[in-house]
């Protein structure tokens, strides 16, 4: 098969779909990417593409998102064009159409079939606009959050598939959506996220590795900031420490902004918090160790003894069926779609995500007494086997739902 692949942060969604095509070694992929650091590979080739147009900073605000789009959208069109000329006609195309990607790939390849990605459809209600109070949204931001979609219309009518990874997800798009979007997760490579008693890890100055016997909690999210709950959790931090004298905090990410507003004159949400509760903390025993290697938040994770995951209503992420698989207890926000797979007190334990002393009394529990919560952890692995195994539910799934778009002599096999 010739396969197309798009998302402008390569490989995103596809990590785990892509490794499996290029391990056949029998397709032509070619993968499309705004992302630039991307290193050379001969198993598929990826092509850079720089938006169209990009609009000013003072652009519209409620028109400034579809614009970028457009540009984006544009951008993919020019790169599909010198694709075609060079004789690559794809049998399928798959991407992410949150940024504009597949709105006008049809228009190309009329009779290709296109599988879009919906992540997340914009409202200013039950999602994560406007939830915490802490930070309210303005009285402009239904609007801006409506006409953020106008590409998903535009992408919604021009595929003839859809996915996204969670039911809370799907339903939050309007139901004239729903006939075309199916629930697949992109699943979890369970044969890596395992336990593992041997784990071992290294922080700061500490001359010794830091073992699975150590009081270790961890946190983790692609940056420090308030959708994924790092305020309250940074709140949480002075109950935890000081009821266990003995436990260190690991706290794996980065300290940009990925979702929402950024603060004035440069400052981070880790520069605000720690001002302010931080007197309150023994930041000897608090480790911030950055956005590191995939195999080190790995063995992080298999170190802990408690795994906090926090998020407003918002796309759920990886780390937490990934921590989940690795056995570990898992203290989170019972916030949509978290609850969608975690049931408190059986898979994992749930808290209000706006209650950071209701957080540090389940962590301090948990860290006192992990034998009484070990079946919890076994159960969190379990639910991850049995829903989210990527090789053995998710992918076997996604392939038998690209299939229907295929004919028979085109078809993937496992």
């Amino acid at each position: 098969m010739k396969i197309l692949l798009l998302h402008q942060n390569y490989p995103g969604q596809y990590r785990h779909f892509l490794n499996w095509l290029v391990s056949r070694r029998e397709h032509e992929i070619v993968f499309l990417t705004q992302r630039e650091q991307v290193p050379e590979t001969d198993t598929h080739r990826i092509i850079r593409y720089k938006p169209h147009h990009k609009p000013a900073d003072d652009a519209y605000a409620l028109s400034k998102y579809f614009e970028s789009c457009c540009g984006s959208a544009l951008a993919v069109v020019e790169e599909c064009w010198k694709l075609n000329e060079a004789g690559f006609k794809p049998d399928i195309a798959i991407g992410h159409c949150g940024w504009g990607e597949m709105m006008f790939i049809k228009d190309v390849w009329p009779d290709v079939p296109v599988v879009s990605y919906f992540e997340y459809y914009f409202t200013a209600h039950g999602g994560a606009v406007g939830y915490d109070p802490e930070f309210p949204a303005s009285k402009y931001m239904p609007f801006i959050m409506r006409a953020r979609n106008a590409c998903h219309y535009i992408s919604y009518d021009r595929c003839d598939a859809g996915q996204t990874a969670t039911q809370w997800q799907k339903n939050i798009y309007p139901e004239s959506f729903h006939p075309k979007i199916r629930v697949i997760h992109e699943g979890v490579r369970t044969e890596i996220n395992k336990p593992d008693p041997n784990a071992t890890i290294r922080l700061g100055r500490i001359n010794r590795p830091i073992t699975p016997n150590d009081e270790v909690f961890t946190y983790m999210a692609r940056n420090m900031e308030p959708v994924r709950g790092f305020h309250i959790m940074m709140r949480a931090l002075p109950d935890i420490l000081e009821a266990r004298p003995n436990a260190r905090a690991v706290m794996i990410g980065g300290n940009d902004v990925s979702y929402g507003a950024e603060l004035p004159n440069g400052e981070t949400y880790r520069q605000r918090m720690e001002r302010e509760v931080g007197r309150d903390i023994d930041w000897s025993r608090v480790h911030f160790v950055g956005q590191v290697p995939y195999d080190t938040y790995v063995r992080a994770i298999q170190v802990s003894r408690c795994h906090i995951y926090l998020t407003v209503p918002f796309v759920l992420s990886w780390s937490l069926l990934e921590s989940m698989s690795t056995g570990k207890t898992i203290v989170a926000s019972a916030t949509a779609p978290v609850k969608e797979v975690i049931r408190d007190g059986q898979n994992g334990l749930l808290v209000d995500f706006l209650n950071p002393k209701e957080l540090a009394k389940r962590v301090i529990d948990v860290l006192a007494h992990p034998d009484d919560y070990a079946d919890i952890g076994k159960a969190a692995r379990q639910t991850v086997l049995q829903k989210y195994d990527h090789h053995r539910v998710c992918l076997p799934k996604y392939i038998n739902y690209l299939n229907r778009l295929l004919p028979k002599q085109k078809r993937l096999t496992m």
